[in-house]
């Protein structure tokens, strides 16, 4: 059995600290690996740059997408996960401030499975992002291989 896990790719400290702190509260913290921009997300799934090698410990369950990233943005990120065989069907949640209908969109028509934009109040910003992680890891039946 593979180790069910979220990639959260995150370059806001605060929003990493929150949506850590609402997945600990519902007991999935320990599933949770941090990617804080699009080139180390990148280079984390395909086992490249300082996560040479990891390609051994396959994909996560889901990958959680910020937009407005540093180096490559999500949906450069998205774009090229679309374009491998190996992450064409990894689930991919864009999680962002954005309330632009261009990012939502170009989300979308770029292969994301969701877009959800962060809510502003803390309470809601918990209840959203644990809702996530019970569906992706709990809930959903993702593809075999």
């Amino acid at each position: 059995m593979t180790r069910k896990s979220i990639l959260l790719v995150e370059d806001n400290p605060q929003d990493e600290m929150l949506i850590l702190r609402a997945l600990r509260k519902i007991n999935l913290a320990n599933a949770v690996d941090v990617a804080r921009d699009g080139q180390q997300a990148l280079d984390y799934l395909f086992g490249e740059g300082e996560f040479a090698g990891r390609e051994d410990c396959g994909l996560p369950t889901v990958v959680l997408l910020d937009i407005g990233l540093p180096r490559l943005s999500g949906l450069e990120v998205l774009a090229r996960l679309r374009a491998e065989p190996r992450t064409r069907l990894l689930p991919v949640v864009i999680l962002t401030s954005s309330d632009e209908e261009r990012d939502r969109l170009g989300s979308y028509a770029g292969g994301a499975n969701s877009f959800v934009r962060k809510p502003l109040d803390f309470g809601e910003f918990a209840e959203t992002v644990a809702r996530l992680g019970v569906y992706w890891l709990a809930t959903n039946q993702p593809p075999q291989g």
